[in-house]
């Protein structure tokens, strides 16, 4: 097998020491790191050396939350994330149809909107997108994934009138005795499953792009975050036709995971195949700048306390972990507002003490967001694992602080007071909510800078090598594959980032600046810009 010396520039390791002046790689894996002079008596005579030329070498990030088929399948949709009015995004749909030409009552999904950038501040009416697409249905998903609005021809399809019961968890607007097509959580995503997929050809080759997408950013192991029954038999599709470039973990919809599990149950607890089925996921509220998570207190100027609600009642989410337990699962539960956090944590204490080995499972609160300083000591003792999506302190940070109020908003991704109190934590982005940009994540992390400039939260930034493990060796542990990824050490899987600068040596404010130059997994190049 090949041998690859890399020298000549920083060398982070993830662990100690930090900092190496070589690194051999053999084939997929790691045969050596330290000194160059160590290194290169390690290597063969005719081992490949490749000169840095002051750039950085670091293990390959790894996204430690999102939804891998998701992102495939928002190449295949009209994004209007850069919309501002309602009339900016019926311009876009209008523009949209006339390029693709979509056959009358052909289906046209529509991404990326987000209220709270609108001149209007609230969500489209159906008409204007029945005005824009006249003779197909459309949805169109909030930029969260929590709240969408379909079109009259879109409810018409999905068989919802005024008589339509709302899922619990869920709401469905009525004005007037009828749908006016707006939906939140529970109920826009039941009927969102109901929106025929894509052909198989343009799914595959999405797939392929959205793989492209994700090691250009520097990852090499994805998440799809919710699998539902439907996505089994594309699974299978994929794994064996070899179509997988990256690692991907799946995690079944808790609520109905039998045909997932039947289908691809053999690849639960899969160390070397680039797919593995990793447990369960539930949801337990919904978002906190669509106002639909759930809060212990009310939100800002928010009618009669109204502080969101829940998506599972209390014996639900028990019901949830026990099996996750008593299978020997690990869970990931979806919590933003502090009323979901501590819903889930009262789950897992109660689970603890019917099945002791509960942490060994590493269950994973995904997002976090409001999750109280109080409540981090019980979530040491089950073994939560918070995954912060602390990229919304840039994102959604300024909206946070009209929807939370200034202190609220301040405290949430409480990543400072999580490594203050030795809570381990990793990083995600909930692609294709945002990019799957790693170093824009670590940037926020470390700055807490909302997109007006503000300073969100200064007790909460960590400094750059902190936020770097939480998307290394940290995530890797959250996968249970600390003995193979995450950093870099003999014997470890050759995953590699190059990137054009080292984020513990730049200034802070310029990380997100960092570009990465190539991606490298188990040995072979995935993604090439150039410098290495």
């Amino acid at each position: 097998m090949e041998q690859v010396l890399y020298f000549g520039g920083p060398i982070l390791t993830m662990e100690e020491p930090l900092c190496a002046q070589a690194l051999l790689t053999e084939g997929g894996t790691i045969r050596a790191v330290g000194s160059l002079t160590q290194v290169r008596a390690e290597a063969s005579a005719g081992a490949k050396e490749v000169d840095l030329k002051g750039n950085a070498l670091l293990p390959a990030f790894l996204d430690a939350h999102s939804h891998f088929s998701a992102c495939a399948n928002a190449l295949l949709q009209l994004s209007v994330g850069e919309a501002r009015s309602f009339r900016q995004i019926q311009e876009a749909l209008r523009r949209y149809i006339a390029q693709r030409k979509p056959a009358p009552g052909e289906w046209v999904s529509v991404r990326d909107y987000d209220h709270n950038q609108l001149e209007e501040k609230r969500h489209i009416p159906r008409r204007l997108l029945d005005e824009a697409a006249p003779h197909n249905p459309v949805v169109v998903q909030h930029k969260s994934g929590h709240l969408g609005v379909f079109n009259t021809m879109a409810l018409s399809l999905l068989g919802v009138t005024a008589g339509t019961p709302c899922p619990e968890g869920g709401f469905l607007e009525i004005e007037d005795g009828q749908p006016t097509g707006y939906m939140e959580e529970n109920a826009f995503l039941e009927f969102l499953q109901k929106v025929p997929m894509p052909t198989m050809e343009d799914l595959l080759a999405a797939f392929a792009r959205a793989q492209d997408q994700y090691a250009s950013y520097g990852i090499t192991a994805v998440q799809e975050g919710m699998m539902t029954s439907q996505m089994a038999e594309l699974y299978q599709h994929l794994i064996q036709n070899r179509l997988l470039k990256l690692d991907v973990t799946g995690y079944a919809d808790a609520r109905d995971p039998e045909h997932v599990w039947d289908v691809l149950g053999r690849y639960a607890g899969e160390e070397e195949g680039p797919f593995r089925l990793g447990g369960y996921k539930i949801f337990l509220d919904g978002s906190p700048q669509g106002r639909t998570a759930w809060l212990k207190e009310p939100y800002e100027n928010a009618p009669d306390g109204y502080r969101g609600y829940p998506a599972l009642q209390e014996s639900q989410v028990l019901d949830f972990v026990r099996r996750a337990a008593r299978e020997g699962r690990q869970i990931l539960a979806h919590c933003n507002g502090d009323a979901a956090c501590r819903q889930f944590i009262d789950a897992c204490l109660a689970v603890k003490r019917e099945f002791p080995r509960l942490p060994e499972l590493r269950p994973v609160m995904i997002h976090a967001q409001l999750l109280c300083p109080e409540d981090m000591e019980d979530m040491k003792a089950c073994g939560i694992l918070p995954s912060f999506f602390v990229a919304h302190v840039y994102h959604w940070g300024d909206t946070h602080i009209e929807n939370l109020g200034p202190v609220r908003a301040s405290r949430i991704s409480p990543a400072g007071t999580a490594l203050r109190r030795g809570v381990r934590f990793t990083f995600h982005q909930d692609s294709p909510v945002i990019a799957p940009d790693m170093l824009e994540t670590v940037w926020c992390a470390v700055n807490r800078r909302t997109r007006d400039g503000i300073l969100l939260g200064e007790q909460e930034r960590i400094a750059p090598l902190e936020a770097l493990k939480a998307v290394t060796i940290h995530a890797a542990w959250q996968y249970f594959r600390e003995e193979s990824l995450g950093s870099l050490a003999p014997g470890k899987r050759a995953d590699l980032v190059f990137l054009g600068g080292n984020p513990l040596d730049c200034p802070p404010e310029r990380i997100r600046e960092i570009p990465v130059l190539a991606t490298v997994k188990n040995g072979r190049l995935l993604y090439r810009k150039g410098g290495v």
